[in-house]
Formats: C-alpha cells, structure tokens, sequence
C-alpha cells in the first residue's frame, strides 16, 4: 500500500477561447474531458481521502465526477486560482503592455488588474496547506486530494521548496500539470516544512 500522499488534480479543459485571461471567472469545464478525467484519475486516487476543490465550477465538477461514496468533498475558497481582477475575461493580447511589464517586474507585490497578488495568494494557499495537513491528513495520515488550478498547484510546489520566499518573474518556472491531470505529492517527511509555513 502506497504511503499517504497530497493529490493536485487540476481542472479539466475549459469551455473558454484560447489567449482569454480567466483566472477567478467562473467558466464550466468541458463535460466529456471532465468525464474522461475522472476516469483516469479515479483509477489511481485512494479512495478513502478527503477532496478537497476550489469552488469554481471547473474544478467542481471534475470533484464530483470522481468522488468516491468513502470521500469526504469539502470546498474551499482558498484553492481557486489567482484573481486577475478587470483583466479577467480579456485578451492577453489587449491587456496594456505596461500593465504586464510592471506586474513581470514585482511579480510577487503587483496585484494583476488590481486583483491579488501572488504575496497575497501565497499566503491563502499556505492557510489551506497548513489546514489540510493538520486536519484532512491528520499529520500525514490520511491521503488528500485537491481538485484545483495551476496556480495553485504551482504556489503548492513553491512554499514546500522555499518556504516564505519572495518569488520574481524569473524564478516562477515550476510546472504544473496538464489539464485532467495530477501532481502527487508524499506527505512524509512534509510535517517540518508545513510547520515552518506558519504565519
């Protein structure tokens, strides 16, 4: 039996137009890529976890299509993706060129459209990460899903690796994985680094 694990589940393909900011905005998932998402993933998650989704439709629908009866399905606001503010909704490619330039530059205190921050996502993500561990592991106990985005999946990686450090543009390259896809992450050996996390 393989040891308790945090399960990063991303959402399935977006019903959205290629190139459109959509962070926050609530776009539903494609239904059959959502369908054959859970099919694969629901053949290799434990089934007696917690799963725990960003209250976006996306990622909740991919939740309940693969929710086990042993599951418990929490929603949690601290998993949606980042708030890009009045760009949500907009072209990439209209949204002002100093605008981009100036959130590139201070990547971690510039808010995108006047939205949030990555400080001030971080922070958020390290609360559901504290709290999941403490709680839906029962310190590393149990497994746990996070059916979420890949911003999030992304700040996950980051606070584990470096803790409370300020990320810049050129330092925020960790991947993340496809849509319908997973990163899985063992929880041994997580206590140290989440306990550092604290606020």
């Amino acid at each position: 039996m393989a040891a308790p694990a945090l399960w990063l589940l991303r959402h399935a393909q977006p019903l959205i137009a290629p190139g459109v900011c959509y962070g926050q905005l609530d776009v539903p998932a494609d239904p059959q890529h959502t369908l054959q998402a859970a099919l694969r993933a629901g053949a290799v998650l434990p089934r007696q976890a917690v799963v725990r989704h960003s209250p976006l439709q996306r990622c909740e629908q991919l939740a309940h299509a693969l929710q086990a009866p042993e599951a418990l399905l929490v929603p949690d606001a601290r998993l949606q993706e980042m708030h890009f503010g009045r760009w949500e909704g907009q072209a990439w490619s209209t949204i002002a060129r100093p605008e981009l330039d100036a959130w590139g530059q201070d990547l971690y205190h510039t808010a995108p459209g006047g939205g949030e921050s990555l400080a001030t996502m971080l922070q958020r993500v390290s609360s559901a990460l504290r709290h999941s561990w403490a709680q839906d592991s029962r310190h590393g106990q149990r497994d746990v899903v996070w059916v979420t985005h890949a911003g999030v999946i992304r700040c996950v990686q980051w606070l584990l690796q470096y803790g409370h450090a300020q990320p810049r543009a050129q330092d925020w390259t960790l991947p993340a994985p496809a849509f319908g896809e997973w990163l899985r992450l063992p929880l041994a050996g997580m206590a140290t680094t989440v306990q550092t996390l604290q606020p």
